[in-house]
């Protein structure tokens, strides 16, 4: 067990050691990633491929549409009357739908912190049904990439709970 241990580490640090490289080409060739890395769960890696993926941020007039063109959005199969409720339609980056899924899980964990993605995605959950939980994983990721996306083009500052400071306390 002992080399399986030594392994383990000795990746662990490796993957440390590209993550503060991939950190320092971020902050060097591509400063706008600061702003995103304002969001728990954006580790360096998902800002330089969101920048990269969408290469303009003012290709998109609207900061919605960019869940679309990622593809975390249902598919339609309208047919007369009928509208069933399908899949997301899973077009766009994959990578980057990964990556935003995985950040979407980690706001939504244990070690996420109370903000108002996790307030969503919870809300989202606690309504049950069969597939509840991966909704809510999907609903987050959708809103991680506007809010990727507003904090890129507005380049505000993020908080984590402004909606709820703008209810008076009640979350939006």
């Amino acid at each position: 067990m002992g080399p399986i241990l030594e392994e383990i580490g000795s990746l662990t640090e490796r993957i440390r050691q590209y993550d503060r490289k991939l950190e320092a080409i971020s902050e060097e060739r591509y400063p706008e990633t600061g702003l995103l890395r304002q969001v728990e769960g954006d580790r360096a890696a998902h800002g330089v491929t969101f920048v990269l993926t969408l290469e303009d941020p003012y290709r998109f007039e609207r900061s919605r549409s960019v869940g679309a063109y990622l593809g975390l959005v249902p598919a339609s199969d309208r047919s007369g009357e009928r509208d069933p409720q399908k899949r997301i339609s899973k077009e766009g980056d994959e990578m980057l739908r990964r990556l935003l899924v995985s950040g979407a899980h980690y706001i939504l964990g244990p070690f996420g912190s109370d903000s108002d993605l996790s307030r969503h995605g919870e809300k989202i959950a606690f309504r049950g049904g069969k597939n509840s939980k991966k909704r809510a994983v999907v609903a987050v990721a959708r809103k991680l990439a506007v809010l990727l996306h507003s904090l890129w083009v507005s380049g505000e500052v993020y908080e984590p709970l402004r909606n709820t400071h703008r209810c008076g306390g009640q979350a939006a």
